[in-house]
């Protein structure tokens, strides 16, 4: 499923294109699912700026489609974690190329696929496990914190994992997830559009995954000493917690910024090994085709999905 410009689903179309060839250090992958992220959505638009980086006018890669599984079908020079056969996923972020039947990826962004699951709830984990533990591993045991966008895919996998770990979540999403986020275990649930969660709190850590609100927002919502970050939202949020959030966090003795998420199989293997014990829950909200791509990135960009979108390229 290829672009070549910025904009809607409607700048996707399916082509036939030659296959990928592995060059030194990388693996050839058959696709067999990829999960939506954010970041694909994004990616699509142009939007927010930062997703331009790279390509300021058109787009540098042209397959979108980060978290992957599937089998490996040929290995590149050097590779030797990896053989012909074996069944992997992982977030190729760097290469993209997920929306297509084949995809190459470096060796060090895959992990054996665990066999308790499946190649579709494999590929929701990469981006969203990862981005979820770091973010809980930032909350202590009794604390409070609160989660916005929490009905998507990381935030689906952060609350359950904070309550795990005694954590009392507050989670921020739509009306129509409040339910969803009960049964994640969420301890509380806010409706953005009813409420003002920056003047509920105090909390100790508040994790934004589409931020758009101010800095002084989020600093009146913090209890002394608290910590804010953010992972995705407006340029000009994101902008503001990079320059002025440091110094507000110094006068204020509250910390903000953003979670700078480790990427590779060390930031979501855990989680997978977590879900194959069935410990952690996977949420797969709706399946698409391939061709099917610009709906499925729609019905995720669009805030529509109660945990995680995934498009079945191949077969189980």
């Amino acid at each position: 499923m290829v672009y070549e410009r910025y904009g809607g689903p409607e700048r996707l179309e399916l082509r036939e294109v030659a296959r990928p060839v592995p060059s030194t250090g990388q693996v050839l992958v058959e696709v067999v699912a990829t999960a939506i992220n954010l970041s694909d959505w994004e990616g699509l638009r142009g939007s927010p700026g930062y997703a331009r980086i790279g390509g300021l006018f058109r787009p540098k890669r042209t397959v979108l489609g980060s978290d992957i599984a599937g089998r490996v079908v040929a290995v590149g020079e050097g590779v030797t974690r990896f053989a012909v056969g074996d069944d992997v996923f992982g977030d190729n972020l760097a290469l993209l190329g997920g929306f297509a039947e084949y995809c190459v990826a470096p060796e060090s962004a895959l992990s054996p696929k665990p066999v308790e699951l499946s190649f579709a709830e494999a590929a929701t984990i990469p981006q969203a496990g990862a981005i979820a533990a770091q973010a809980a591993a930032l909350a202590a045991p009794g604390s409070r914190m609160l989660v916005n966008g929490a009905g998507g895919g990381s935030g689906s996998f952060l609350v359950q994992l904070a309550r795990s770990a005694g954590v009392h979540v507050t989670a921020v999403d739509n009306a129509g997830k409040l339910g969803f986020l009960r049964a994640l275990g969420a301890d509380e649930v806010i409706d953005y559009r009813q409420a003002d969660f920056t003047r509920t709190g105090p909390y100790d850590l508040i994790v934004d995954l589409v931020a758009r609100r101010s800095i002084f927002a989020y600093r009146r919502a913090l209890a002394a000493g608290g910590r804010c970050v953010v992972v995705g939202g407006t340029s000009r949020t994101v902008l503001r917690m990079v320059t002025v959030g440091p110094l507000l966090g110094r006068l204020t003795g509250r910390h903000l910024g953003l979670l700078l998420v480790r990427q590779g199989p060390a930031g979501f293997a855990p989680v997978a090994d977590l879900c194959a014990e069935g410990r952690i829950d996977i949420h797969i909200d709706r399946t698409f085709p391939l061709e099917e791509v610009g709906e499925a990135l729609a019905w995720h960009g669009e805030g529509r999905a109660k945990g995680k979108v995934v498009v079945m390229v191949g077969s189980e």
